[in-house]
């Protein structure tokens, strides 16, 4: 399929930002008053603009990923950042509806080869702590602090997400068994990224097969599965003097407690002041939630189950900047995962 004359998914991401914000702009319309695109933010699994409403409010708008999720999916998505801000739980932007009180719109334009659904959100104040890449860019006291703040974070959406009542039709994808190392994961075949070679494709077939194991052992229930944010990491976390914010639920889905803090912590594993991160988040948590210590020892399962998501991520991508750029790195890294959960598992 081309638009503009050119195979849209061929293009580099930057070519292909300048078309989604031909889109963007064109979904101006929908919005009472409209709005005006003033720079991308982030182009991923969508890309997100920062733009101007006619009075001067700040808002992200959001031209979804095109397959990734459905209306419904998106609605609930939207749905759940709206129960969070109205209770307090949590500070999370919110939802600013188009002018005939459509949360979601549909926008073509014809450099763009497809529908996309468009939403906007309220535009938070404040700085991400770091990069997904990079873990936090702060010292190491500051992050300390920073983390122990993010695990109180993560326990309140916890405990908000137990006891809302979801709407009949509310619907969004699960970080389990199936969508983490079933045969069809939710962001790819991490096993067939075609640069594992023979020994760390067989490393990750071990891990993966011992993880089905200790999942099932591990069960679902109420105290450690339920509706989690799915992408904890530094540039989702805003940091407004002090407070703490939280941002882009686009992969928020039903999963266990451990694997959102494992989101948290996979780019800083490695770090010499990982081990006082780790502390740190986890007792934040427990001054909220309980947190049992046999939940806690599962942490290498869920950070190699995290790895595996990223690997598969760039090779049902390979045309992305990120996939060409940070692939090698992504697979190194869920070996390293591999090797450490199985490790640990023998010593159990």
């Amino acid at each position: 399929m081309t638009a503009g004359g050119h195979d849209f998914y061929a293009l580099s991401d930057s070519l292909q930002a300048d078309r989604l914000t031909l889109l963007a702009q064109a979904a101006a319309d929908h919005w009472e008053g409209g709005f005006t695109i003033v720079e991308l933010v982030k182009y991923r699994e969508n890309a997100v603009f920062s733009a101007r409403l006619t009075n001067g409010q700040r808002v992200a708008v959001r031209v979804h990923r095109h397959g990734y999720h459905s209306d419904a999916a998106v609605h609930s998505e939207l749905h759940w950042m709206h129960e969070i801000g109205c209770s307090g739980a949590v500070e999370v932007p919110n939802v600013v509806p188009a002018a005939n009180g459509e949360l979601v719109v549909h926008v073509s334009h014809p450099a763009v080869p497809e529908s996309r659904r468009v939403s906007v959100l309220g535009w938070l104040p404040g700085i991400p702590v770091g990069s997904s890449e990079n873990g936090a860019d702060v010292g190491d006291d500051v992050a300390v602090k920073l983390y122990f703040d993010a695990g109180v974070l993560a326990a309140k959406l916890h405990n908000h997400a137990s006891t809302m009542t979801m709407p009949i039709g509310f619907t969004r994808h699960a970080w389990d068994e199936a969508g983490l190392v079933g045969p069809d994961p939710l962001w790819g075949r991490f096993w067939d990224h075609p640069q594992l070679t023979r020994p760390a494709r067989d490393l990750l077939a071990r891990a993966r097969s011992a993880s089905l194991i200790d999942l099932a052992s591990f069960g679902k229930s109420s105290h450690n599965y339920g509706l989690i944010h799915a992408d904890f990491v530094p540039e989702n976390l805003l940091n407004d003097n002090g407070a703490l914010k939280l941002i882009d639920f686009d992969d928020a889905g039903f999963g266990w407690h451990m694997y959102e803090l494992a989101t948290a912590l996979y780019f800083n594993a490695g770090e010499s002041r990982y081990p006082r991160i780790v502390r740190s988040l986890i007792e934040g948590y427990r001054t909220v939630r309980s947190l049992p210590e046999e939940h806690e020892a599962l942490l290498p399962l869920f950070l190699f189950l995290r790895a595996t998501t990223y690997v598969g991520w760039v090779q049902s991508r390979p045309e992305t900047e990120t996939a060409k750029t940070l692939g090698p790195m992504l697979v190194e890294r869920a070996c390293m995962a591999a090797d450490d959960y199985l490790t640990r598992r023998a010593d159990r």
